[in-house]
């Protein structure tokens, strides 16, 4: 008899959030020192971790970049535009970015907590969910921000 796959953590179990994952939001949304933060869930520490963050001088496409093509991720991004008044804004987005590519444990995964996390975030201003480039193509966060 084969107990494989037992000893893993429930997929819809949740996880639960480093406090370096919050203190790193925290740089991002406060002291402006990081353009981006990219989280993903450690299932040994059963975690949202910091995966990696982008400097300030950094572009968006950077941050797709740091975004990996078959795996799944939550990101935070520090979108700066200019309105239509010509006055200097900043809104926060969250990333969901699940790609049809990934496997189906980590979509499960990362979508089961997804809200248990997001509400750890405070002060974002709007939710992408995603699952291919065009769905965070740069004008989809100006027509958002706007």
């Amino acid at each position: 008899m084969s107990f494989r796959g037992l000893s893993r953590p429930n997929a819809t179990s949740g996880m639960g959030v480093a406090d370096q994952s919050k203190t790193t939001y925290l740089e991002l949304q406060r002291k402006k020192t990081h353009r981006y933060v990219v989280f993903k869930i450690d299932e040994s520490k059963k975690q949202v971790v910091v995966e990696k963050t982008g400097n300030p001088a950094e572009s968006y496409d950077d941050f797709l970049a740091s975004l990996p093509e078959n795996d799944c991720r939550y990101a935070v991004y520090d979108f700066d535009f200019v309105t239509s008044e010509n006055c200097q804004k900043s809104k926060i987005f969250f990333f969901a970015w699940s790609p049809s590519t990934s496997r189906i444990r980590a979509k499960v995964l990362y979508s089961t907590s997804k809200d248990q996390f997001r509400r750890e975030l405070q002060g974002i201003h709007y939710e992408i969910q995603a699952t291919d480039p065009t769905e965070v193509d740069l004008e989809v966060l100006r027509e958002r921000a706007n």
